[in-house]
């Protein structure tokens, strides 16, 4: 049981650290300006079911597209975690990660769609954040990682629909310096996966 509690607080803590509701605020306010407050809970709600769709398959599906491609896990571990590392490097050094991010888009009718959905919420660091979890997982620990997600998803809409208070009250200064922990965070995670790797790769 407690080893379940600690995977469990540690799977909450990559998913807070890669999608990070808070600093994604500002981003939301920003690809959102111009609607009122019921439209911007509708992109919201949109954003955040479609992103759970999404990671949710990779989390079931994720053995089964290791063996149709071929990929092993210790090569899925260090890809994966250069990858998060990078993503939490961009955020250390105040940059908007192209992996993570990518909050050009014009077209507010597939806001919701892209660029909320994919990449900011489920970008391929969330998706291979919650693969690496499931990895090796019993079905109790898949369940796990599936309910962690959709609190985080929830958090996440909460964020988003209560955007303009959020910043109101955190002020944008604040924002940044979350944004930077969650960014060693993650790069420690990423650190963690590639020594992982390479343990099993010459296990």
């Amino acid at each position: 049981m407690e080893n379940l509690i600690t995977y469990g607080l540690t799977v909450f803590m990559g998913f807070f650290a890669i999608m990070n509701p808070i600093a994604n605020t500002p981003v939301f306010l920003g690809l959102v300006e111009g609607e009122d407050k019921e439209g911007k809970k509708k992109i919201a709600k949109i954003a955040s079911i479609t992103a759970f769709i999404i990671v949710v398959a990779f989390i079931i599906a994720g053995k089964y597209i290791f063996e149709l491609f071929g990929i092993t896990i210790p090569a899925f571990k260090i890809t994966g975690g250069i990858l998060i590392f990078y993503v939490g490097f961009e955020m250390l050094m105040s940059k908007k990660s192209k992996v993570h991010n990518n909050a050009n888009s014009e077209d507010k009718s597939n806001l919701a769609i892209s660029p909320l959905a994919i990449p900011i919420l489920a970008g391929p660091g969330t998706i291979v954040t919650a693969m690496n979890f499931v990895t090796d997982a019993t079905y109790i620990h898949i369940g796990v990682v599936i309910s962690i997600f959709a609190l985080m998803i929830f958090l996440t809409y909460l964020a988003f629909a209560l955007s303009d208070l959020i910043v109101k009250k955190v002020g944008n200064n604040l924002i940044a310096v979350i944004g930077k922990l969650m960014g060693l965070i993650l790069a420690i995670i990423g650190t963690g996966m590639v020594t992982e790797g390479i343990k099993l790769t010459f296990k």
